[in-house]
């Protein structure tokens, strides 16, 4: 599914992350880990084709239209006239454009996604209005119309209450059930202890890895 070839994320020609050869296998689930400095999230940002490799090739075997791609909450701009109803259903785009209608099937995708993150109540909502925890649930809700054949997810619990992080850890089993393969960048050890088997780790001294990938010493 994705598979890295001594890949080296950075800015302006300059590496900021470890060597990372191997491969995410289809229908997997991996925490993408390190301390603040290692590089985690220029390496998903990488992986996602939104910045160019400083070294090593990156192959992610599918169309980018079924890549999915979640960035910090703080890179986001809610201010826009949209409501979460709206919100929501750009995740429709890929099937039906930009300026396709949304039919009734649509319509019922829409609704049994907002019901999944429990945020039908806020359809009419302005997305700035929402909390951290709320903005998030929709998010994911647009994400899960996308049906992305991966889901590139940058610290997607930081700031988040409880509650909301148990929701959409669910929500990504099951989507790793259906065969989407999971990369999330993560700081929460407990987290990642509790659901992730599979642990990409930019941290030297750390060991932990899945057995399919591998930093590589310069």
């Amino acid at each position: 599914m994705m598979h890295f070839n001594r890949l080296q994320g950075g800015y302006q020609g300059r590496a900021v992350t470890p060597i990372v050869t191997g491969e995410l296998s289809s229908g997997s689930m991996t925490a993408l880990v390190g301390a603040n400095g290692t590089g985690k999230s220029t390496l998903l940002k990488t992986i996602a084709g939104l910045l160019p490799p400083v070294a090593g090739t990156c192959d992610v075997q599918v169309p980018r239209k079924l890549l999915g791609w979640l960035p910090q909450r703080s890179e986001l701009e809610t201010r826009f006239p949209l409501t979460v109803y709206e919100l929501v259903a750009m995740g429709c785009w890929p099937r039906c454009g930009w300026f396709g209608g949304i039919n009734r099937a649509l319509r019922l995708e829409i609704d049994a996604a907002l019901d999944a993150v429990q945020m039908r109540d806020f359809a009419d909502a302005q997305p700035s209005t929402l909390s951290g925890g709320q903005l998030q649930r929709v998010l994911f809700a647009r994400l899960m119309l996308q049906q992305s054949k991966v889901w590139l997810l940058d610290e997607p619990f930081n700031g988040i209450d409880t509650q909301t992080v148990t929701l959409l850890m669910s929500i990504l089993e099951q989507q790793q059930q259906a065969g989407t393969t999971l990369l999330v960048v993560l700081h929460d050890r407990p987290l990642v202890a509790r659901y992730f088997n599979d642990v990409l780790s930019l941290d030297d001294a750390d060991s932990t890895h899945t057995p399919l990938l591998r930093r590589v010493a310069s």
